[in-house]
């Protein structure tokens, strides 16, 4: 089902990202149970999480926004296709856009940015975020495509 849909069908369920976030990804619409990051300008947990299975989820990182230093390059994006993360979803910046465009992933960000992140092994995982109006806790279910981003708290059909 669409975000289109889900929005028809099941309003009262879901929480609608506002946020003008851009597609990236080779994989445009792409659903999940989300796993969360919380990091400013350093993806070393990043790293850490998309070196495991992702098994369909979807990871959510809050980056505060900046546009300073990419939570996500080529690298990092290959490895969470890899290791079966169905998509990346970043309040903040990637770099390697055309690379990651390519790959059969779906992400999407704020906008890109060709400065890494310092890595100093800051940041939480699998804690409550909120961002774009809403509030993302970890094993939320996310859906994503061309049209938005909205979350629930089950999967929806």
């Amino acid at each position: 089902m669409n975000t289109c849909d889900l929005c028809d069908h099941h309003d009262a369920r879901v929480r609608v990202l506002d946020l003008p976030l851009r597609d990236f990804g080779g994989r445009i619409g792409f659903a999940g149970i989300v796993s969360t990051i919380k990091a400013y300008e350093d993806n070393s947990l990043v790293r850490e999480a998309v070196a495991e299975a992702g098994a369909g989820r979807v990871l959510v990182i809050d980056g505060g926004g900046s546009s300073r230093r990419a939570m996500l390059g080529d690298q990092l994006a290959a490895q969470a296709a890899a290791n079966g993360w169905a998509g990346v979803i970043v309040f903040g910046a990637i770099r390697d856009s055309a690379a990651i465009g390519a790959m059969a992933l779906g992400v999407k960000a704020l906008g890109t940015c060709p400065r890494k992140t310092d890595k100093h092994g800051q940041g939480l995982r699998d804690v409550a975020l909120a961002f774009g109006a809403v509030s993302i806790r970890p094993g939320d279910w996310v859906c994503a495509d061309e049209d938005g981003v909205v979350f629930a708290d089950e999967a929806l059909a």
